[in-house]
């Protein structure tokens, strides 16, 4: 990944957590607003066309980047999201959105697993737009998000459906570093997604954990010693068929998950103690319904692999 020496955010002055476990700020320290913070956006439109998915419109603005990997003179197949900052603080705002038009397929991912650091009052809000027209074929599976000790972030994922397309949607969030030894004990997190149909809501769902929330979070009511979890959506036909397949599937993944039907979507959900179990039956999940759903983009992204 690219580094700009004159773009790095300067962290010197964060505060420190106090005896309590909570941010140390005083009026002498700086706000989220005092210091350098990203607002960045990247929005790409594909069309279809006889030799296969085309790119027809690309921005970017920093620290958002969107690369197009292809082996020779290949149509696209996979578009990964750079995020050149290195991770999100608080006080980001961050902007993708993924435009599928009529006879398009595709695969949008992330070039790593995203970082969410410490924030002292500012959350960072991070919103994807996905579209998927007639007969378009879009997979939104970015890497992991990590989010460390006190980190505050404000997620949605807005997503417009035609009639006859198919999409396969996942995010996923990991509660600290377990290589490192962290324990998140405190923070904001809310995570919101809202999905239509021909224009009509037809989903909304939002995941929320605050401060008063961290203590008691290994209940077994709430994540039971899960730190890293998913929420994994499908569009497309044969819904009742692909259920079953799914239900017969997931109890060898190796973790907590649980799929439904509601309002012509299924939507499965994960729970696992680390962030690598998580993958290994996130990777096991896609190897396994990717097949199911015949050739295009539902299978494990090559990134994952990188």
């Amino acid at each position: 990944m690219t580094q700009f020496s004159h773009l790095v955010r300067r962290e010197e002055n964060l505060p420190q957590l106090s005896s309590s476990g909570t941010p140390d700020v005083s009026k002498d320290r700086p706000s989220d607003r005092d210091l350098q913070r990203a607002d960045g956006c990247g929005r790409v439109v594909l069309i279809g066309s006889e030799s296969g998915t085309r790119v027809e419109d690309v921005f970017e603005r920093y620290p958002i980047r969107i690369m197009f990997p292809r082996t020779g003179s290949r149509p696209v197949e996979e578009a990964v999201l750079v995020n050149t900052a290195g991770g999100i603080a608080g006080g980001d705002r961050l902007e993708c959105s993924v435009a599928a038009l009529p006879g398009t397929s595709i695969a949008v991912t992330s070039q790593a697993a995203e970082k969410v650091y410490r924030a002292l009052y500012e959350p960072a809000r991070v919103t994807t737009r996905l579209k998927a027209r007639e007969s378009a074929r879009l997979t939104w599976l970015p890497q992991e998000t990590i989010l460390f000790n006190w980190a505050r972030l404000h997620r949605t994922t807005e997503i417009e459906l035609f009639t006859g397309a198919e999409l396969l949607a996942l995010e996923w969030l990991v509660l600290g570093r377990a290589a490192h030894g962290e324990v998140v004990v405190g923070g904001n997190i809310t995570d919101s997604w809202r999905v239509k149909r021909d224009g009509r809501l037809i989903w909304a769902d939002s995941f929320r954990i605050t401060a008063e929330i961290f203590p008691h979070i290994n209940r077994k009511a709430l994540l039971s010693n899960c730190n890293a979890i998913a929420t994994l959506i499908y569009f497309g036909p044969y819904l009742d068929k692909r259920l079953d397949f799914l239900r017969e599937t997931i109890p060898f993944l190796g973790c907590n998950c649980a799929a439904t039907l509601v309002s012509g979507l299924i939507v499965v959900r994960f729970a696992a103690q680390g962030s690598s179990d998580l993958k290994l039956a996130l990777r096991s999940f896609l190897q396994q319904f990717g097949p199911e759903l015949g050739s295009g983009p539902f299978q494990v992204p090559k990134m994952w692999s990188c």
